[in-house]
């Protein structure tokens, strides 16, 4: 073993540790594409998948759950909704499987939420887009964070990856691992995160061309095609309807988001739904739109969620050589530094 690989492995040492995966690298929940196969197949190659359950029934998660497992027997994680209705059902179904990680994505989780997840026995893992948000889920319980960057694909958060690791790792990367995500796309970058005091790093964007990746040719092909320019926000139209924006590569379908909010919006002014109401449709538009790329490859009129990172994507390759490249790449890094 390098030098570099041995400063590796002992940065990646807690994340691995916490993960129980042979390395620091999670798998970001892709609606539709974070199904059994992709998850498995990070997981088996050492990294550390998660399904995401987004508008899943507890019926569906039970299956998705039970196929992963029939094609692993690593650890994984189920990513859940925080505004999902069913969220309490859906944590009890990850009990019920013994999953020994759960993260909660989409904003503060309800009173409870973490608790009940702890009480099984699991971990959780929570988002943190601002200090403030992660002193609270610290104080929460929560076991570990993913701290995500603007350049990440699906929803984001107004700062950007590097500013959001410098102002956060310093303050609570001694309290509890935290995980660097946004914009990731090769091994050099994750040195430096870990260098800074990340336990680990989440990358989404990097998988979805993966051999095991579910995703229809046509969405893989439109990945390998985009710069990180083509990978823009969505644009807020209402003040008075907050949306999360989303980062996918432009298309017909940003203009369909557009008239879906004005839709959504009237629905709002004339009182036919209320708040709570008027997000989850939004957030029902979205799992349509990127079922519709993701699973029929209508690229045009369905959302290619994306990070910026999907310039880095240029091929289509097995999940083992995707995280062995990266490894590699990080430990060059790390050689290469220590050389001097």
């Amino acid at each position: 073993m390098s030098k570099g690989q041995d400063r590796l492995s002992a940065l990646m040492a807690r994340g691995a540790a916490f993960l129980g995966a042979e390395t620091a690298i999670l798998a970001g929940a892709m609606s539709w594409v974070s199904e059994r196969n992709l998850v498995a197949a990070v997981s088996n190659a050492g990294g550390f998948g998660v399904i995401a359950c987004g508008a899943m029934t507890p019926a569906l998660l039970d299956a998705e759950i039970a196929g992963t497992k029939a094609l692993t027997d690593r650890p994984f994680g189920v990513n859940l909704i925080t505004m999902h209705p069913d969220l309490i059902d859906l944590i009890d179904m990850c009990a019920k499987h013994g999953v020994g990680h759960v993260v909660l994505a989409g904003g503060l989780p309800p009173g409870g939420a973490i608790d009940r997840i702890k009480a099984s026995g699991a971990k959780v893992i929570c988002f943190a887009p601002a200090m403030a948000l992660a002193k609270k889920l610290i104080r929460s319980g929560v076991d570990a964070l993913v701290i995500e960057g603007m350049e990440a694909g699906g929803h984001i958060g107004p700062v950007s990856t590097s500013v959001l690791a410098q102002e956060m790792l310093p303050e609570i990367a001694g309290t509890l691992p935290v995980f660097v995500a946004g914009g990731i796309g090769r091994g050099e970058a994750i040195a430096g995160y870990l260098e800074m005091g990340a336990a680990g790093v989440q990358l989404g964007t990097r998988f979805v061309c993966a051999h095991e990746s579910i995703a229809h040719p046509a969405f893989k092909k439109a990945f390998l095609r985009a710069s990180a320019r083509d990978a823009v926000a969505s644009v807020q139209i209402d003040a008075r309807l907050p949306v999360i924006p989303v980062r996918a590569l432009k298309n017909a379908s940003t203009e369909l988001f557009t008239a879906k909010q004005r839709e959504v919006a009237g629905s709002l002014d004339e009182g036919k739904v209320a708040m709570a109401e008027a997000q989850l449709q939004i957030e029902h538009y979205w799992a349509g739109a990127l079922r519709r790329a993701v699973i029929d490859g209508d690229v045009e009129n369905g959302s290619v969620m994306a990070g910026q990172s999907v310039g880095m994507v240029t091929k289509e390759e097995p999940t083992t050589e995707i995280i062995a490249t990266l490894l590699s790449q990080a430990a060059a890094a790390l050689e290469s530094r220590a050389a001097f």
